[in-house]
């Protein structure tokens, strides 16, 4: 399902002024990555740019611990928010940025420099991209997606098994006691601010049509 309200537009030559600022967020497991994967396919380096908050969680050592110890990375304070909204800048002035990857403590992965270029169009995504107030603030397109529950349960177990290597019970014990508490709680409530909410409980292809349209729109002025 699509909701739209009202979207904004600016004309072709603010592009080189500021890049149209798109937020999408949505709780752990709706699909975020696989549909902003989809999207970036579309469009090249120099029409789009791409900053995910998923590169600006603060060490693992600096994280705080549950009552049983486990780390709780799904905390608006386990985010560098202040370099977070420090790149968006940038890249709003035409500025480069680099930024090394977060691995999420997967120790077979090598974490690479990413370095990212000012685009007319800047896509900022993650769990607290609406809760933050000053990133909030600077987006003209504010993205929802959203899925059922026992959907974003699996989803989030096949992700974590496959690429952050974590054990079926850390998952799902994260799941009852960090992920969903912090949906419930810093993302839900900023659902009926978005100008898009995309249902993703079967597939998203409509909707991801939408937004490539939407933005060539955009790009071509």
């Amino acid at each position: 399902m699509l909701i739209l309200s009202e979207l904004k537009r600016r004309p072709a030559h603010m592009h080189a002024i500021k890049p149209f600022i798109i937020g999408i967020t949505g709780g752990s497991g709706s699909g975020k990555t696989t549909f902003i994967r989809q999207l970036r396919n579309h469009f090249t380096q120099e029409e789009l740019c791409i900053l995910s908050q998923d590169d600006y969680y603060k060490p693992r050592d600096v994280q705080r611990r549950d009552d049983q110890g486990v780390y709780n990375f799904d905390r608006p304070k386990s985010i560098d928010k202040k370099a977070f909204i420090e790149d968006i800048r940038c890249l709003m002035e035409g500025r480069p940025v680099e930024r090394l990857e977060y691995t999420f403590n997967n120790q077979d992965a090598k974490p690479h420099t990413l370095v990212f270029q000012p685009a007319p169009v800047l896509i900022v995504e993650g769990i607290f991209v609406f809760h933050f107030k000053k990133i909030r603030e600077m987006l003209d397109l504010k993205v929802f997606l959203h899925a059922k529950e026992n959907l974003k349960v699996i989803r989030r177990i096949k992700r974590d098994k496959e690429e952050r290597n974590y054990p079926l019970e850390d998952v799902l014990y994260r799941y009852q006691y960090h992920v969903l508490p912090t949906f419930e709680k810093y993302i839900q409530p900023y659902m009926d601010e978005a100008d898009i909410i995309i249902n993703n409980n079967r597939h998203f292809d409509k909707s991801l049509n939408v937004m490539v349209g939407y933005i060539r729109d955009y790009l071509r002025g």
